[in-house]
């Protein structure tokens, strides 16, 4: 089976990652106050390529690419546009999702599987360190240095 072609242009790509992260930057989630009234408050979302790709774009009404299609244009491509493009969509969405687990608190999930971020880990050795007395014997046939 043949692969389709893609009907989207870097440009038009990036244009759209854009309004995502917009959108992301701007989301607001309704909150219950203590009354019971709901509130609207701010709740900025994690972007992801994953959404991005596969629900965000195709809901705005445009063609979309393949993860796969997105990530070859990453690795094999020859063209210099298509790999810019991608390595700026990327960056944007991982400085976006940095800023949010950094500055919000949540995301600890996101941020240890995706950007590779790890607990720091104290270790402690409650074992008290007991020095041990080596004796060296040497036979006759054998002298030391």
């Amino acid at each position: 089976m043949a692969t389709p072609k893609t009907m989207i242009e870097p440009q038009e790509l990036e244009s759209l990652a854009w309004q995502y992260v917009n959108e992301c930057i701007n989301n607001t989630k309704e909150h219950p106050t203590a009354s019971g009234k709901l509130v609207n408050i701010k709740d900025r979302m994690i972007p992801t390529i994953s959404y991005f790709l596969k629900i965000w774009i195709p809901l705005k009404g445009s063609p979309t690419i393949s993860r796969a299609t997105f990530y070859n244009w990453l690795k094999n491509d020859n063209n210099p546009d298509k790999l810019d493009t991608i390595e700026s969509i990327g960056g944007l969405f991982e400085a976006l999702a940095i800023d949010i687990v950094a500055n919000e608190g949540k995301g600890i999930f996101y941020s240890k599987n995706k950007l590779n971020f790890v607990d720091k880990v104290e270790q402690k050795n409650n074992e008290r360190f007991t020095p041990i007395e080596l004796v060296v014997r040497y036979s006759d046939d054998i002298k030391p240095i």
